[in-house]
């Protein structure tokens, strides 16, 4: 029997760099029409090697952690993995949830589990991103808490420190910045978090859904707004992003309040600030550069996802980005709270793609970096051997 996976998150092993994590989440029953979830296991390993799925013995497992949903975890350098907050939906008639602000962590090298539990001026969250810096902290913006309806704010940014284990906030300045849930950021090599999309609730459906970037300054912690060139991306929630040297990737989402989803992908030239359709990549064969098309689609800025992977599987990002493509670019038949599919063009009902909201984690000067994201649907085929 294959088995689908919903909201969960993922992260790649930096001890062996081919061990994918899967964490939370909840799996259902491939095509079929039930709605019964199973959370037999929060916790998965795929060995990338070998293709091969295990369910790895934790010890100290938090019980409460079972039914976790809609979290994100980043992992350092030492292979300890970081899960903050995210909500117990039970299961898909359970209008009840509960939202959390405790820190789950993972340390892959012993497969020992540890919580810590927060004080009440932690918020609660669920819907965020999380980023780790070089300097050991983890940096969470926007999101939201139990109340689908009530975002948190943008500017009063969460910071947890992997090395003491404390909590601090940090009051950005500078532009005003939409709070949101379900955006995309990554880290830039020059220490900024770039955040695209997201979008506002109400009810557990999106409300507005934002095609803004922002950039934050995590020396002065402020916000800036650049100015962009070209033909942008659609308006863009519950999608990814990831950074290949000087470009911002954007997959998969959807486009608009009513759910209508994408399997496009666009890119984003950070040093520039241009929407574009070609990129330079090394060879492997020599350090020269040649030009990557993004071939033919309706519009110039929108490639096709089994293109891009070949063209930035060439180099020494393959393994950056054949990563998260792998963890997020898979098709997706259910969007975030009910099996509708609406098709758009490119996408069936049954051959679709939809993706969570995900970080990367990069550390400069530690290659590789360190990779996380929220894992929304793995392919059903992915999953032949969880039966």
């Amino acid at each position: 029997m294959q088995m689908g996976y919903t909201l969960g998150t993922s992260c790649l092993s930096p001890i062996d760099n081919s061990t994918v994590f899967l964490i939370g989440g909840r799996t259902w029953i491939a095509n079929t029409n039930t709605k019964t979830y199973s959370y037999t296991s929060s916790l998965y390993k795929f060995d990338s090697k070998t293709s091969q799925w295990t369910t790895p013995t934790i010890n100290n497992f938090n019980s409460s952690f079972a039914t976790r949903n809609e979290m994100q975890a980043v992992i350092d350098n030492y292979g300890k993995i970081f899960v903050f907050g995210g909500i117990n939906h039970g299961n898909d008639d359970n209008i009840t949830s509960t939202a959390y602000n405790d820190m789950s962590i993972l340390d892959i090298t012993t497969m020992i589990w540890s919580t810590q539990t927060q004080s009440q001026s932690v918020l609660v969250n669920v819907d965020y991103t999380a980023t780790l810096l070089p300097s050991g902290l983890i940096v969470y913006i926007g999101g939201r808490g139990s109340n689908s309806s009530i975002l948190n704010d943008i500017s009063q940014i969460q910071v947890f420190d992997t090395k003491s284990y404390t909590w601090s906030t940090k009051f950005a300045s500078g532009s005003t910045i939409a709070s949101r849930t379900a955006h995309s950021a990554v880290l830039t090599q020059d220490g900024n978090i770039i955040i695209y999309g997201g979008s506002t609730l109400n009810s557990g459906k999106n409300v507005n859904v934002f095609s803004d970037i922002a950039v934050l300054n995590t020396n002065s912690w402020s916000w800036s707004v650049p100015s962009v060139s070209g033909t942008s991306a659609p308006p863009l929630t519950d999608h990814s992003a990831a950074l290949y040297n000087n470009y911002m990737i954007l997959a998969f989402g959807s486009t608009s309040a009513s759910n209508l989803h994408t399997n496009n992908i666009y890119i984003l030239d950070i040093q520039n600030y241009t929407w574009i359709s070609t990129f330079n990549i090394p060879t492997t064969t020599s350090q020269t550069k040649q030009t990557q098309s993004i071939g033919n689609s309706p519009t110039s800025q929108i490639i096709q996802a089994n293109n891009l992977y070949v063209g930035i599987g060439i180099g020494a990002g393959v393994v950056i980005l054949a990563v998260v493509l792998f963890i997020i670019g898979f098709f997706i038949y259910k969007n975030r709270h009910k099996e509708t599919f609406i098709a758009t063009p490119g996408t069936s009902k049954d051959d679709h793609i939809r993706e969570k909201h995900m970080s990367t984690v990069y550390t400069p000067g530690i290659p590789p970096p360190n990779i996380c994201t929220i894992s929304y649907v793995l392919n059903s085929s992915a999953w032949q051997l969880l039966t």
